[in-house]
């Protein structure tokens, strides 16, 4: 199976539920030793959390993933603690918690970034590698 919800689709309803989601490497954030990443389709993001006292494996191989790779995750949605909560993302309430992941495809590094994080490239550069 693919998936069984699209990013951004997940809320406090889902919580308990084990859910498949595939979609791209937007952003990585490693905060002593747990992985933040948001994973992006079509849809929106969706933030996930790699511990490796939840899954020490799924833990090693999110520790190699980068910008742009394309991922597939297994997990089961938990409520976010409050003072976690992020009103901007649709789904602020929840969190998910890896059980398993898949690299589906790598990616090589983007000459900028896409999301906006950064520094925006001039438009020479965007020309090019478009």
């Amino acid at each position: 199976m693919l998936r069984t919800h699209k990013c951004n689709e997940l809320t406090a309803k889902n919580i308990g539920e084990k859910v498949v989601l595939s979609a791209w490497v937007s952003n990585r954030r490693d905060h002593g030793g747990i992985i933040f990443i948001d994973m992006r389709d079509r849809y929106g993001l969706t933030q996930v959390v790699f511990d490796p006292e939840d899954s020490k494996e799924s833990w090693e191989i999110a520790d190699k993933f980068r910008s742009e790779y394309v991922i597939q995750a297994e997990w089961t949605v938990r409520a976010r603690p409050e003072w976690q909560a992020n009103p901007n993302m649709e789904t602020w309430e929840i969190e998910i918690i890896i059980s398993k992941v898949t690299l589906l495809s790598k990616s090589k590094t983007p000459p900028f970034e896409l999301d906006g994080h950064g520094e925006l490239a001039n438009e020479e550069v965007r020309y090019k590698h478009r």
